[in-house]
């Protein structure tokens, strides 16, 4: 199973859309800024999960993460902040 999730960061006003095998320890890896060269380290604050969803397999995921990083993928996004 894989996970497409948004992250939030409040003091930037910044999400991010992403989908990983293993949602919590890829939190951990955004909070920890472990990803030097992502969008993610780029901001200082922290990121906090805002919606998750599952999908069967990887291409699955991609699709969705692909929907939700469209214009009204954003502003659905955007209604759970």
């Amino acid at each position: 199973m894989y996970t497409i999730y948004a992250i939030y960061n409040r003091d930037h006003d910044r999400i991010y859309i992403g989908q990983t095998e293993d949602i919590i320890q890829r939190l951990k890896l955004h909070q920890d800024k472990s990803f030097q060269k992502s969008y993610t380290a780029n901001f200082s604050g922290e990121w906090k999960l805002i919606y998750a969803e599952e999908a069967k397999n990887r291409q699955a995921a991609l699709k969705r993460e692909k929907q939700l990083k469209s214009y009204q993928g954003r502003q659905f996004v955007r209604g759970f902040i």
